[in-house]
């Protein structure tokens, strides 16, 4: 799953997708080295994130696991982050095991050519770009205004069609009882 920086947007990819296969090449997750980088990226003062990735396996699961039935659970294998230094080369921050509270944080450079690839394909849809689909917000309010009169039309209408449905001759329960209960 790769999550666009901070806006919180977010794309699934599986195994075998193009953009799938990219996204490993430029991770590289199978990667187990570390490259030093400026003191202020350890300590947390680093770039803006450009992109998070959660590695996932899925059809995991099973006794003695958990309860469940076999292949219906997902296990988060590792997370990547994606910043791009000044100088535009870009990093990776890896946690290698996300779900063990350790500090084993690893970094490495990323090739510059897959992530230019990436950039405009993958990245550029998910990115700060505000999205030309999303409706300004007085659209918004002018739609919300629209949705309220239609539904207190709908409303009344349907309350009015009720009671006249109703007022008919004949409407309503049986006039006599069908069937009489008998205590004894």
């Amino acid at each position: 799953m790769v999550v666009a920086g901070d806006t919180g947007r977010t794309v699934a990819l599986r195994s075998g997708e193009r953009d799938f296969a990219r996204l490993w090449q430029l991770l590289e997750p199978a990667y187990t080295g570390t490259e030093r980088v400026p003191a202020e990226w350890t300590e947390g003062d680093f770039p803006r994130v450009r992109a998070t990735v959660v590695w996932g396996i899925s059809g995991v699961g099973g006794w003695p696991q958990t309860d469940r039935s076999p292949g219906g659970d997902v296990a988060v294998r590792r997370a990547d982050q994606l910043f791009l230094a000044e100088d535009g080369t870009p990093w990776v921050r890896s946690d290698p095991a996300p779900d063990v509270p350790d500090d084993d944080i690893r970094w490495h450079r990323a090739s510059r050519s897959v992530y230019e690839r990436l950039d405009g394909e993958l990245f550029g849809p998910l990115g700060d770009a505000p999205d030309a689909a999303a409706p300004a917000p007085r659209d918004r309010a002018r739609w919300a205004l629209w949705g309220l009169a239609a539904g207190l039309a709908l409303g009344c209408g349907g309350t009015v069609l009720l009671r006249a449905a109703a007022a008919r001759r004949g409407a309503g329960p049986p006039r006599e009882p069908r069937q009489e209960l008998i205590d004894r």
